[in-house]
Parts: C-alpha cells; sequence; structure tokens
C-alpha cells in the first residue's frame, strides 16, 4: 500500500499518460445544504416545482434510498470526501471549521492524480483558513466561497474566498444586502466549466441553499409570495436575520437553487458534453425541522425525524445520477448505499487508483442498471462533541445501522437501541427490538467493531464576523 505522499508524487507523474488514453467523462456533483428528502418535485414536493431537477431525473436515475455520510454538515462532507464512515472519518464534530487532517486522502486528490481538474464552488466546512484542511491543500486546484461553515450561513457576506485570498461582494458592507453569495457561486462554478471544457474536469458545488438564514433576492421571493399561509421567523439569538416570509424565502431558495441547476445542464448541452459528463443531484443531510417548528412543505415526505437524529428524515437524501447513453433514462433504484461510496465510484468513472482502504464501495454497476448487492452494514454516528475541551466524553454515540431491511437507532448516547423493518415499517414507527432479539445482537456485535475513538477536533479562531 503506497503512503499518500508516494501516491501524490506517482499520480503527478502519470497523470498526463492517462490523459491521452481516452476521454474521461466529467464529474458535476452538486450537493444542497440542509435539503429534506421530499424538497423537490420528482419526490413529491407538492407546494412548489423544481422542473430543472425533475428534467435530471428524468433523463436519468432517482435513487429512494440513497444516505448522507451524517446528520449534520461538517461530518457528512467528511465521510464523503474520505470515503470513510462516521466510524473512521477524520471530522466527526460540527462547530464549522474542524480540518481534515494532511494524511487524508480526498475525492479531490484521487481526481487530481488521474488528471482531472478539480474545482469546489460553495461551503467547504473542513478546514479554514491556516490549517491543513483548506480545499487547495486536499487536491483542489481552485476553490470559491466559504471556507467556515458558519460563515456559510449568511447569504450577503461581506466576503468570500477564492483559494486563500478574499474577494469583497460588492454593496455587502455593514450589514447592506446587495451581492447574494449563491448567485456568485454558481457563476464561478460556470466559468469553471467553461474554462476545462476540453477536460476531464471535477466540477463539485457544495452550494449554501436552502440552509437558513431564509434570505433570497426579490425576484425569486416575489414568484413565492403570498402563496403559503406564514409564519414569522424571530430568532431570539439574533443569529440569523428575522424573516417574516420564510416559508417564502424557503420555497424560492430551492427554486433558485432548481434555476442554478438548470443552468448547469444547459451549459453542458451548448458545450457538447453532456453526453461525456454524469451529473449527480443530493443534499448532505435531511431537513432542518426544528428551525421550521412544524413539516408545513412535508420536507421529509413523511419519513420520521430531521438533521440532528438518526431516523431516516435526518440521513435519508434525494441522489439523482445522470450519464447520458450509460445511467438507465428515467429509473428508480432502491439500493441503499451512501456517501461513503461516492470517492470509489468517482475513481472507478475517472479510472483512478485509491491508495487508501476506505469504508466505501463502488455503485458503477448499479448506476449502469446492473444488479449490485447492497453493503451488507451502513453505519453513521454523532459524538457529542465538548467545544471547551475540544474532545468527546468516554459513552456510546448516538448511532444507525442499516442491514438489509433492518434499521437500528440509538437515539441517544448510552441509550438503548431501537430496531425497525424499514420494508415493513418505512416510517419506523414499530420498534421491534424486543421481538428480534438475534437481530439486534447480531448489530450489536457489528457496533463493537464499526468504530474507532474520535481524535480530539480543534480548529483556529473564524476570520469573519457575523453581518450587523
Amino acid at each position: 500500500m503506497f503512503s499518500r505522499r508516494q501516491f501524490l508524487a506517482a499520480a503527478a507523474a502519470t497523470a498526463a499518460l492517462r490523459a491521452q488514453s481516452g476521454r474521461r467523462p466529467n464529474i458535476v456533483f452538486i450537493i444542497a445544504d440542509d435539503l429534506g428528502y421530499g424538497d423537490l418535485s420528482c419526490y413529491g414536493q407538492k407546494y412548489f416545482k423544481t422542473p430543472s431537477i425533475d428534467g435530471l431525473a428524468a433523463e436519468g436515475m432517482r435513487f429512494t434510498q440513497a444516505y448522507s455520510g451524517c446528520t449534520v454538515c461538517a461530518p457528512s462532507r467528511s465521510v464523503l470526501m474520505t470515503g470513510m464512515h462516521m466510524g473512521h472519518t477524520s471530522v466527526r464534530s460540527n462547530p464549522g471549521g474542524v480540518p481534515l487532517l494532511p494524511s487524508d486522502v480526498t475525492v479531490g486528490e484521487v481526481l487530481k492524480s488521474a488528471g482531472y481538474a478539480t474545482g469546489g464552488f460553495g461551503k467547504w466546512g473542513l478546514g479554514d483558513k491556516g490549517t491543513e484542511g483548506v480545499p487547495w491543500k486536499q487536491g483542489f486546484d481552485e476553490f470559491f466561497g466559504y471556507l467556515h461553515q458558519v460563515h456559510a450561513h449568511f447569504y450577503y457576506p461581506e466576503f468570500l474566498y477564492h483559494n486563500d485570498k478574499r474577494v469583497p461582494l460588492e454593496g455587502n458592507t455593514g450589514g447592506k444586502r446587495t451581492t447574494y453569495s449563491h448567485d456568485v457561486i454558481a457563476e464561478r462554478a460556470l466559468e469553471f466549466i467553461r474554462r476545462h471544457k476540453d477536460g476531464p474536469f471535477f466540477c463539485y458545488m457544495p452550494v449554501t441553499v436552502p440552509h437558513v438564514e431564509l434570505l433570497v433576492p426579490e425576484d425569486s421571493l416575489a414568484q413565492h409570495r403570498g402563496k403559503y399561509p406564514e409564519w414569522e421567523y424571530v430568532d431570539k439569538n439574533r443569529h440569523y436575520a428575522d424573516q417574516k416570509e420564510g416559508r417564502a424565502a424557503y420555497a424560492a431558495m430551492i427554486t433558485r437553487l432548481d434555476r442554478d441547476v438548470g443552468r448547469v445542464l444547459s451549459l453542458l448541452n451548448e458545450l457538447k458534453l453532456s453526453d461525456n459528463t454524469i451529473v449527480f443531484f443530493t443534499s448532505d443531510n435531511g431537513a432542518a425541522l426544528p428551525i421550521w417548528k412544524e413539516n408545513f412543505f412535508e420536507s421529509t415526505a413523511g419519513l420520521r425525524g430531521h438533521k440532528q437524529n438518526m431516523y431516516e428524515g435526518g440521513i435519508r437524501v434525494p441522489m439523482i445520477a445522470r450519464w447520458p447513453g450509460r445511467i438507465p433514462k428515467g429509473a428508480t433504484n432502491d439500493r441503499p448505499w451512501m456517501f461513503q461510496d461516492l470517492l470509489p465510484t468517482f475513481a472507478e468513472v475517472a479510472g483512478a487508483k485509491v491508495p487508501v482502504k476506505v469504508d466505501g464501495h463502488s455503485v458503477v454497476p448499479t448506476l449502469l442498471g446492473k444488479h449490485q448487492p447492497p453493503d451488507q452494514f451502513l453505519y453513521w454516528e454523532m459524538p457529542r462533541y465538548n467545544a471547551k475541551s475540544k474532545d468527546f466524553p468516554e459513552e456510546i454515540p448516538m448511532q444507525a445501522v442499516r442491514m438489509g431491511d433492518w434499521k437500528a437507532v440509538r437515539p441517544q448516547p448510552n441509550g438503548k437501541l431501537e430496531l425497525y423493518n424499514l420494508k415493513a415499517d418505512p416510517y419506523e414507527q414499530r420498534d421491534v427490538a424486543a421481538q428480534y432479539p438475534k437481530i439486534t445482537e447480531r448489530i450489536e456485535a457489528y457496533l463493537k467493531v464499526a468504530r474507532t475513538v474520535p481524535r480530539p477536533q480543534s480548529m483556529p479562531e473564524p476570520d469573519f464576523q457575523k453581518p450587523a
């Protein structure tokens, strides 16, 4: 097995030769922030339409049992980037700026080693400036957006980052709202695709919508104003802007994202790249229902739970993949898989080597419409993080395991393990652990070897201020 340093050195020397062996497909990966399983009309959303994303599903494969890496932002992205599930990945806390390790091998590094141009546009959340976790040290040729994920909670910041340089956003000083960050991020991603049209390229788009704060430009808000019974969202902690049209803003943020997905797809068509580009669309975790206090838009499509817990509503996400001529058109697939599988999947698509052992497995056979048995176990956890000690208590964390149709949930640290049969009980209403002790024992045995103790999670002080 190569060391990370040996792998990168050897890969850099052979990338040009690999590029001559034939045109590998471009990869576009769009990941929304806190978008619920039911927030797209192709997944049942009835209150507003997402025609561009629906079109993507109609031209590709829509997954009904795909999962994020975790139930909150940064750990989920760490699983995606490293191919390691939550029992092994580097970032297992969510304060906003904990970095990946220098020893981590990321999706960006694997694809860059195969001769891909790599760009990231949106929210990074895996290392702030001054750490080894920043994207330009983790395999990305170019990054534009937010480094610290708390910075990404605000849509009219004074600046964003282009690699390690601050880029001021016009008209946003002193709490003014002129330049909407999502729009600039989307435009930078389009520019990256144009510049690298001769490929191959990896365009990673971890956009920030529809994560609160609930703000969107008037041209989108006006399309939804007055359509829904409103409630006033008042942030008592003054962390976000108060919003008297919260539901309209939420719907408008998603439809604005849908518009920009359409712009990406149109550009690929214009550049005649569609047939040689695999496009993914997903979300980083389930819907943030505690923000809403009620599930007006049915953002979880009836699934139990939400962001921050381990029931299906917290970890099951929309997942769509399109690759014309390769992925069956208009297909629906119920094979369970998750973010840890993306790194080996991208590597197989790109003809790249994965130099370390990862927890995930390529789902290329599934994408191509072939039968592929599911993994024996899928695993999630969310350890409690102590911000003062930068560490975790010695306890069994909140956990979840998927084993075939069985789903085990430990809803509280050190708590009792619940058991659900998702085929018979997709909404996790009946805990049957007492009726199936052998199934519970088998999962408990797996849990004893599923994880390592997480490392301390420290980060530098953020270099931004919250808007006035």
